[in-house]
């Protein structure tokens, strides 16, 4: 007798159709994360790239060598002496996103989860970089091996942007340890943007010592059920990414954003929070620009 389709072996039709699904749904999040991009970088200014994509600095006497299209013939009709204009490549600073992808970035009680958010904010945001010829790579923050280094490649930031959609649901915090390592590793001054929601201790500690060195903006993701569940009296929970049971209460926050902001502030680092319940692209688009980051490539 020949087994009803979907019992033992897959049936080939099941198969090709689930794969279907899969691509829909990633072509969705690229449209997604595109879509995103242009909101973000809506309005700034990209004429710094374009043209030549050099910058005027100063005239200085001409030397043998020296191309005749260079010369100033301002200075050189004021002071009649030749003098040639001095030029300088804007500076592409490199861009690393360093993603969350612990256990406590996936539990939800929305229906979008911190970790979500912080991939489709992550892929908005390195195509925006890209788009102003500022090199991008990620960090994965968790317990995963994963590191992509900056490069002006699309391809290979969508490649890695859905390759992370991919999470465990008892994967482990590392982000103090990743930045640690991260920060050892950096030679030239850099655009930090971090997605975490910050519930590892040693991560904070790690993003003010960052701060001291390199340009470093952090994204906080936050469930509204981290600020209290409301009705709600001593509860006993497990936590995600270790296992470790508790007893709490549904009046107790889990994080305070407010604290974590101020000792983030006093060294030198940016600080937004993005609630998963509430519309956050104006408010991030807001925070960047007033900070520069995607106007020119660099802050």
């Amino acid at each position: 007798m020949t087994p009803p389709a979907g019992r033992g072996r897959p049936h080939p039709a099941a198969d090709a159709r689930l794969e279907e699904v899969d691509t829909l749904d990633a072509r969705r999040f690229v449209i997604a994360i595109r879509r995103l991009a242009d909101s973000l970088g809506y309005g700034t200014d990209r004429s710094r790239y374009l043209g030549s994509g050099i910058d005027y600095v100063q005239s200085r006497p001409y030397s043998p060598g020296d191309s005749v299209r260079a010369i100033d013939w301002r200075v050189t009709a004021r002071t009649q002496r030749y003098h040639v204009k001095d030029y300088e490549s804007p500076r592409r600073i490199p861009v690393y996103l360093i993603v969350d992808t612990s256990a406590s970035m996936t539990v939800s009680s929305t229906r979008r989860s911190k970790y979500a958010v912080a991939l489709h904010v992550a892929g908005g945001l390195a195509l925006a970089c890209l788009e102003r010829v500022s090199p991008v790579g990620v960090v994965a923050a968790g317990d995963r091996e994963f590191r992509v280094d900056p490069s002006l490649s699309r391809d290979r930031v969508l490649q890695w942007v859905l390759e992370l959609r991919s999470y465990r649901f008892d994967e482990g915090t590392a982000l103090g340890h990743r930045l640690v390592e991260l920060r050892q590793s950096l030679s030239q001054r850099s655009l930090l943007l971090v997605l975490s929601d910050l519930h590892d201790p040693s991560g904070v500690r790690a993003l003010k010592l960052l701060g001291q060195e390199h340009d470093v903006i952090a994204l906080q993701l936050q469930d509204p059920a981290e600020l209290g569940l409301g009705r709600v009296g001593f509860l006993r929970g497990q936590e995600a990414e270790t296992g470790r049971t508790f007893v709490t209460t549904g009046r107790q926050s889990w994080v305070d954003p407010l604290l974590v902001e101020r000792e983030l502030r006093k060294a030198g680092v940016d600080h937004l929070v993005l609630r998963t319940d509430q519309p956050f692209v104006a408010r991030l688009r807001h925070f960047l620009s007033s900070r520069g980051v995607l106007s020119g490539g660099a802050r």
